[in-house]
Formats: structure tokens, C-alpha cells, sequence
């Protein structure tokens, strides 16, 4: 017999629910200590969409980035590469920015303190088009690389955190050079390295599999694509699978015997703060967000396309981790991210 729903679990999903206007499916995995919760309301798509449950692939948007992280920390432990290589390690002759003092780090891409810009210089006027669909999609490796030779950093690497989409999305194509050399591609290496040992089946980067449809405003999206900067949001997930990553990050210990020494060396390594943000108190790991507390810390990340709004986030100590998924875009008010943010903190709180 199925484990009853937690009331709290299912009181948690209406909230999510009502967060999400113009969602036909909103999804959440939880758990809390030995109690996990794997709640989903709505079909796929609002006309025609098969139920919702938590293997329902959604776009996940930035959420990639920890992938990518973990990916990072992986060939670390693997001696492929080292938190401290200079970009230009990768890179063809000439294709890196000219800076004066220190160069920019395979850490600093990875901590958003490389000094890039949010979008590579040019982006938006080569995007517009296609903004309201897939900004991203016609964006090549060769446009990448050109775009990365001519920017002017806006700070010294290692001095100033701005949060940075060309930073992480050049993070994924360096790390596929990297093991592969010149042709290598961020979706096989991915898949290969961290999707499948941890056993992440409906978690990858194709468009060509079932997914739920993606709105804007109410309006159907096609797929979402990144082109060259993969690694900063072209992820596909379930509730599951977020799940399932979460508890290995949350206790490395406890995946699978047959997941390589190297992947489990990575889930310790990539919350491992790096950076602390001044005045606030907050730090940043391999690129998740961590806002420490007297008696806990909760780590967290969102994501966004132009049809999909994502969130996850575990507190170690308290052994919580949620994952919250719709299949709209993100409100300018952030309300779905921030009622699943209020959830977090709620489960991690201490019992009085």
C-alpha cells in the first residue's frame, strides 16, 4: 500500500499551485528526514496533455548550471583539470580576453566572479528575433569565441560576484574541450559523466523527448535550445531525478556502490562554499547559492525559460531537500521561486 501524502506536502503543492498562474502542471518532490513526497497537479499541456507525475520531463533553465558544477568537480577529481587552470588553457590562441593581472579560472566561471558580463557582447542585438521564443538557439561556438575575445571584463577576476549566463555556459563548452579536445560536445560528456551513473533517466539535454509544453503568458513554446552555451540552461529534469541528485548532494555516502569514487568526490566538492558575498552573510559554492543560518544552511537554485520556472534547493543538517517545478515562464514578481524558497526554509526550520 502507498504511503500516505503528508498534509504539509500536499498544503505545499496548492501554494505552488496557486504561484503558477497559467501552469497546466506544477510538480514537487520533498522530503524531510526519512519522509519523501512525490505530489504533481494538471496535465502536460493544456489541451490534450497526458496527467502530470514526477517523471514529467520540464525545462529547467539555470538549473543546468549546477549540473554543470557537478561536472566541474567531477574532472577535478579526475585530474583532467584543476579549480585554478586559466581559461586560456582551453582555448584556441587569441580567443581569450585580454586582461591585466590575474587570468580568469575555471573556478571564478564557476563561482560568477570571472568578471564576464551576463550575456556576451552582442547577444541581445543577434537575439531579438527570436526573444520571446529561443534567444539562444542560433547562437554558434564560432560567435561564442569571438563574442569571448573582445569582451572587456567588468571587474578583476576573483573580486566582485555578477551572476553570468556567458560564464557558465563557456564553463560547459571548456569542460567538454577539455576531455574531448576541439570537438567535443557538453551533452555526451554530461550524460556520460554524471547523468547515467547517477542513474538521472529522464534527465538530459535533447529536445527530440516527451516533455510537458511550455507557456508564456498562456501561449504555447517550442523546446527550449541553448546553442553554443548548453551548460547554462539547456537541461531537461523531473521531479524525481531532482530528487534523487539532491540526496546525493545532501549525503554523497548514500548513492549507489556502483557510482565511480570520482562522481561521489564531486557531490562533496561542489557545496563546498567558495566565495562570501559582503554585508550579507551569503556564500557561493560551485555555483549553488548558500545562505548560512545559526543552525542550518540552505542551499538553493533557480531556473527559468521562456516556458518553464524551476527551483531546488537541500538543507544539510536538517536533512531536507525540495525540488519545485511549472510549466510557465517565471512571473516578474518571482512568485512561485519564492513561495518554494519560503518552503525550504519552512522544512528546515528546527522543530520546537
Amino acid at each position: 500500500m502507498a504511503a500516505a501524502t503528508p498534509p504539509w506536502a500536499a498544503d505545499l503543492l496548492a501554494e505552488l499551485r496557486d504561484a503558477a498562474p497559467g501552469a497546466s502542471a506544477v510538480v514537487l518532490a520533498v522530503r524531510r528526514g526519512e519522509e519523501r513526497a512525490l505530489l504533481a497537479t494538471g496535465d502536460s499541456a493544456l489541451r490534450g496533455g497526458a496527467p502530470a507525475g514526477p517523471d514529467t520531463r520540464f525545462e529547467i533553465g539555470s538549473l543546468t548550471k549546477t549540473f554543470t558544477a557537478l561536472l566541474l568537480a567531477e574532472m577535478v577529481a579526475r585530474g583532467e583539470v584543476a579549480h585554478d587552470d586559466p581559461i586560456s588553457r582551453f582555448l584556441p590562441r587569441g580567443a581569450a580576453p585580454h586582461l591585466r593581472g590575474s587570468p580568469i579560472t575555471l573556478l571564478h566561471l564557476a563561482t560568477h566572479t570571472s568578471g564576464l558580463p551576463r550575456l556576451p557582447p552582442g547577444f541581445l542585438r543577434a537575439a531579438v528575433p527570436a526573444w520571446f521564443s529561443n534567444p539562444y538557439a542560433g547562437y554558434s561556438p564560432e560567435t561564442l569565441r569571438h563574442a569571448l575575445a573582445r569582451t572587456r571584463p567588468h571587474a578583476a577576476p576573483g573580486t566582485r560576484v555578477r551572476y553570468s549566463n556567458f560564464g557558465v555556459g563557456l564553463l560547459g563548452d571548456l569542460l567538454a574541450r577539455a576531455a574531448h579536445g576541439p570537438g567535443g560536445a557538453y551533452a555526451p560528456l554530461l550524460a556520460a559523466r554524471v547523468l547515467d551513473p547517477l542513474g538521472l533517466t529522464r534527465t538530459s539535454c535533447l529536445t527530440d523527448q516527451p516533455q510537458a509544453t511550455g507557456y508564456w503568458h498562456g501561449r504555447a513554446r517550442p523546446a527550449w535550445q541553448m546553442g553554443a552555451m548548453p551548460g547554462a540552461g539547456a537541461c531537461r529534469s523531473s521531479a524525481r531525478d531532482l530528487l534523487t541528485l539532491l540526496g546525493g548532494l545532501l549525503d554523497p555516502g548514500t548513492v549507489p556502490p556502483g557510482v565511480p569514487r570520482t562522481l561521489r568526490a564531486a557531490l562533496a566538492d561542489v557545496t563546498v562554499p567558495r566565495v562570501a558575498l559582503p554585508r550579507t552573510g551569503r556564500r557561493i559554492a560551485l555555483v549553488w547559492n548558500v545562505r548560512p543560518r545559526a543552525d542550518r544552511d540552505l542551499y538553493h537554485h533557480s531556473g527559468g525559460t521562456r516556458g518553464f520556472t524551476a527551483f531546488v534547493g537541500f538543507c544539510p543538517q536538517r536533512r531536507v531537500c525540495l525540488a519545485a517545478l511549472a510549466n510557465t515562464n517565471p512571473a516578474l514578481t518571482g512568485g512561485f521561486i519564492q513561495r518554494a524558497y519560503t518552503g525550504l526554509w519552512t522544512l528546515a526550520r528546527p522543530e520546537e
